[in-house]
């Protein structure tokens, strides 16, 4: 039996006691539920102090649940919507989002997720283990929702009207994999900033952790990066006609950072040659040795920030930066914990890497039809400002897809959403709110899982999104702009004349 950990949540109506003597009967029974790939540890009423221990937010507005443990599950006795809305993971996983599942589970959904069989956010645990390997690439999630809608059915009665996959990141790349791998599973899948080409992202972290760490003059010091920000900003944020902070499409940038060589000596509003490079070889991506460029890079606008360069591309803190998951991925997947940056070589590591693991983690055959001939739908979306993984991956997803199944077929199942001004799955000077946060909905027009649900079960294809965006602290947060959020190829057009800070003032249309 593998050892997954995934957590099953469906809603009890609030009216439903938590010591009500049915409903507790139809928990405990759970235990008694054959599966093919885990079995039931443990089923109760959760408690108010187990969800305190877990640190969910907003205890008292949590419904009543069953939780129950395949290592866990959690399940509905009333107020179910008859759907499953799975969550996916962050980084290498290791852990569940049990927040987001608190958020989901408040909107009526049935909910579940997994940490993919260990425990953990690093990349310690494929040492050694390559079933564990699968188990993070694609098994652990397939198996997840597998056991997921067992117990769902045995514990209403009746399968699930629609199941729905939502996650960003690594999770993006979950959902891919979902969609590729198991057509089935997943009725609607939301899928952010997928990791897809996993194998490809840690080679090129690797590559650019390499040439810093090769040379002190090729590091970029987080003191430099606002200048390079307001550097690029200043040459390309007027380009869509309005000057906002924001760079509506970076490819027509075309930003060269030799123009911020230091004339006098070095000082925080230039770079020594040795950075001017270190900043061209991230726009540019990884080259091999036969001097082709082999993944894209990051595009202009993505430098500063809370979610920018310095905490993605510099620093080496646990879970939020590229180091980090190169240093983890090949000390571990591919080599010995002794591997560092300093020994990576391009061509061999990179070659290796996909011999070893690309058939486990690459979510990258884009032959969707087997998912779009039963019904599926999927949304990508992805931030333009992305420092994590470069915004052109979900392009040439987007342009594969229509390639390996025809325009047609591709507009009827498949939207992509790229986001100006957002960072890695969320924030950045942009409108970057339009409800893809982990279990979240958003109050805009209409948000982007409410967009994916009206499709898959409508039939009424998603157009154009209103993104917002927000400032101050808690209850003292307000609206300071909205803009449409285009389905791609389009972009947002200014009108010339209203006010910029409204999405009325802005058209969607194809460049």
């Amino acid at each position: 039996m593998k050892a997954f950990l995934f957590s099953l949540i469906a809603v009890f109506a609030t009216s439903t006691a938590l010591g009500e003597p049915a409903a507790e009967k139809r928990c405990t029974e759970l235990t008694g539920v054959t599966l093919d790939h885990a079995s039931v540890t443990r089923a109760a009423l959760a408690t108010v102090a187990e969800l305190e221990e877990m640190k969910v937010s907003d205890v008292n507005k949590v419904p009543a649940f069953c939780r129950v443990q395949v290592t866990e599950i959690w399940l509905p006795l009333e107020g179910w919507n008859g759907k499953l809305r799975a969550q996916g993971n962050g980084g290498f996983a290791g852990t569940i989002y049990l927040g987001a599942m608190a958020a989901t589970v408040r909107q009526g959904y049935a909910t579940v997720g997994t940490d993919t069989g260990h425990v953990g956010g690093k990349g310690d645990f494929a040492l050694g283990h390559p079933e564990k390997v699968k188990d993070f690439g694609w098994r652990g999630v397939h198996d997840m929702t597998v056991e997921a809608k067992a117990v769902i059915k045995a514990f209403y009665g009746k399968e699930q009207e629609r199941a729905y996959f939502t996650s960003c990141s690594d999770g993006g790349r979950e959902a891919l994999m979902e969609a590729e791998r198991f057509p089935a599973d997943y009725d609607g899948i939301l899928a952010g900033a997928p990791a897809y080409n996993w194998t490809g992202l840690m080679a090129g972290a690797a590559e650019n952790a390499k040439w810093m760490s090769s040379a002190a003059a090729n590091v970029l010091p987080a003191e430099k990066v606002p200048a390079l920000a307001k550097a690029v900003n200043a040459a390309c944020d007027v380009l869509d006609g309005v000057k906002d902070g924001v760079i509506n499409d970076p490819r027509a940038c075309g930003f060269d950072p030799a123009r911020m060589v230091c004339k006098a000596g070095d000082a925080a509003d230039c770079l020594l040659p040795a950075q001017v490079e270190t900043v061209k070889r991230i726009y540019r991506g990884p080259v091999n040795d036969a001097g082709k460029v082999m993944f894209t890079g990051l595009m202009p606008g993505a430098e500063d920030g809370p979610q920018g360069w310095a905490k993605w591309i510099s620093g080496h803190d646990e879970g939020s930066n590229m180091p980090f998951f190169a240093e983890g991925f090949f000390a571990n997947f591919i080599y010995d914990r002794d591997w560092t940056v300093k020994t990576f070589e391009f061509d061999r590591d990179y070659q290796l890497a996909v011999k070893k693991t690309a058939d486990a983690l690459n979510a990258t055959d884009t032959n969707l039809v087997p998912f779009v001939s039963r019904g599926g739908k999927l949304i990508l979306y992805h931030g333009w400002n992305d420092p994590a993984i470069p915004a052109l991956m979900s392009v040439n997803y987007y342009n594969s897809v229509m390639e390996k199944i025809g325009q047609d077929k591709a507009e009827s199942s498949v939207r992509l959403y790229m986001v100006p001004g957002m960072q890695h799955c969320g924030g950045g000077p942009g409108a970057t709110d339009f409800g893809q946060g982990m279990g979240a909905r958003g109050d805009a027009t209409k948000d982007v899982f409410t967009a994916l649900e009206e499709w898959t079960e409508k039939g009424n294809g998603p157009g154009v999104l209103t993104a917002v965006k927000r400032e101050g602290e808690g209850t003292a947060r307000v609206v300071v702009m909205t803009r449409p959020l285009c389905p791609y190829p389009q972009v947002a057009k200014y009108d010339g004349k209203g006010d910029t800070a409204k999405a009325g003032s802005f058209a969607c249309v194809t460049k």
